[in-house]
């Protein structure tokens, strides 16, 4: 780039040439080259610090460019680092948590076990003396059964009626029982079990809840002529023992085995409501519930009451839920027929190959059954006691459902009766008050009537209101037996 600078020296010199100004000239032409030089310079030195201006730009830019670089594998690290450390914290809290539950896991089950060897028991204890003032010395009037492994007294203790059960603790086997029934009926409780109220573990003495009605065994039997139980009932009595067996079963930590179910071991209060009872010789199984789908079996020796024990439990020894079906299937055919145990299954099976047979062999003190569901009941029962294991049926899914069915029909069959019950009886109706009497009397016709209405009717006729024929005289005699009857209705009736 060239200067303009210049041109008005060299105009002058020009003109001092022209002019023949010789000094001036020298000394403009002296000034001119000096000039030149200086611009020459200037201008060598501007381009240098171009040079130096672009190559620190060049440089800056490198510069910038590295810290760039620089800052994001820094921040590109530092991400890398707060991505582990965030992994390695998470991992870290996973880790402590495992192992927190792991050891709150190991605690429980050093509690469970721990409450398995020595578990703290929740029943009364009585003594001795209370036991014997209350039996009256363990009279024999007051004795209400009697089995294998003691005699069972009723009495009154603490207020409260009760039953108590002496065991002959003298055998080890024995107090073995006693110990399993202490431990099983102290830690549950189920309306359809008999309740436990305490004991005397020095004599091997239990207290239970005292059942009015006795035994199921006793009344289908009719032990010391007492009534028999309607159909109705029974069925009741069958879902009420299946929900009681699988309230036992599917007990925890232990699920229990009764390994002993008959009608003696079921007991009736004053409803008829069954519970079931002696657990003394039942089993607890330890069963890993992850594979609860799969028969749970225990070896074991058999044990219980002949006619009741599983077949294949009696052959193999092996134990398992269905052992305690198949005495519930002879259960239910005895509450069917009422017939003893033994060659039952094979006189039901026989006698539903046809139908009058079928009808003959049901129990005729229970009342009219209702044919279609107490065949059912029976197929049902006869495939409780099939001979294996795998084909009798489940008790929660299949055997319950089908009673509880069998139970609300009989249910509203009940009700009916109990509605019909209500209404007085015929007899108890005066024929002119067309109502139950309040003073029953025979009068001369040999009918019984209201007194005050027989006594208007005979005050204005001499006929029999019933007969229309002249009445011999006009004398009334109490009706004792028809007023007794009245008496009770109206306090059944109440």
């Amino acid at each position: 780039m060239k200067l303009k600078v210049c041109f008005p020296i060299k105009l002058a010199r020009e003109v001092a040439l022209k002019h023949r100004v010789p000094l001036l000239g020298i000394l403009l032409d002296v000034i001119c080259q000096a000039t030149k030089m200086l611009l020459k310079n200037t201008l060598h030195e501007i381009r240098k610090l171009k040079d130096e201006l672009r190559q620190a730009q060049e440089i800056y830019a490198m510069a910038q460019v590295e810290t760039l670089d620089a800052s994001r594998k820094e921040n590109g690290t530092k991400g890398l680092e707060e991505k582990e450390t965030q992994k390695f914290e998470q991992m870290r809290r996973e880790t402590r948590e495992v192992a927190q539950k792991r050891e709150a896991r190991e605690k429980d089950d050093k509690l469970k076990e721990r409450s398995l060897v020595a578990p703290k028991l929740q029943y009364q204890e009585f003594t001795w003396e209370e036991f014997k003032t209350a039996t009256s010395s363990f009279s024999e009037d007051l004795k209400i059964g009697k089995g294998a492994y003691g005699a069972v007294y009723k009495c009154k203790l603490r207020h409260t009626a009760a039953a108590v059960k002496v065991l002959h603790s003298a055998e080890s086997n024995l107090s073995k029982q006693f110990d399993q029934e202490i431990e099983i009926l102290s830690k549950i409780r189920h309306l359809h079990l008999v309740l436990l109220l305490g004991a005397c573990p020095e004599h091997g003495a239990l207290v239970y809840e005292y059942m009015e009605n006795g035994s199921l065994e006793d009344r289908l039997f009719q032990v010391k002529k007492s009534q028999p139980i309607p159909w109705f009932l029974r069925f009741r009595i069958a879902w009420e023992v299946a929900s009681a067996l699988i309230f036992l079963h599917k007990s925890k930590p232990t699920p229990i085995i009764h390994r002993d179910l008959k009608p003696a071991n079921i007991l009736l209060d004053q409803n008829f409501v069954s519970k079931v009872g002696d657990v003394g010789i039942s089993t607890m199984l330890q069963v890993d519930h992850l594979l609860t789908q799969f028969t749970t079996y225990k070896q074991t020796s058999p044990v219980g009451t002949l006619c009741y024990i599983d077949p294949e439990y009696q052959r193999s020894g092996m134990l398992s839920f269905k052992s305690d079906v198949y005495a519930f299937g002879m259960i239910i055919l005895q509450l069917l027929t009422a017939l003893p145990a033994i060659a039952l299954t094979y006189k039901v099976e026989t006698a539903m190959e046809k139908n009058v047979e079928f009808i003959q062999i049901l129990d005729k003190k229970a009342g009219d059954w209702p044919m279609e569901e107490t065949r059912k009941l029976a197929a049902l029962a006869l495939s409780c006691t099939e001979i294996r294991v795998k084909d009798r049926p489940d008790l929660e899914t299949q055997i319950l459902p089908a009673l509880e069915s069998f139970k609300n029909a009989a249910e509203k069959v009940r009700n009916l009766i109990s509605s019909a019950s209500k209404q007085p009886p015929r007899h108890f109706l005066c024929p002119l008050l067309k109502d139950v009497m309040s003073d029953p009397c025979v009068a001369a016709d040999g009918y019984t009537y209201d007194r005050r209405a027989i006594e208007e009717w005979m005050e204005d006729h001499c006929t029999s209101p019933v007969t229309n024929l002249p009445l011999q005289n006009i004398k009334l005699l109490p009706n004792h037996s028809v007023c007794a009857a009245m008496v009770e209705w109206r306090h059944t009736n109440q």
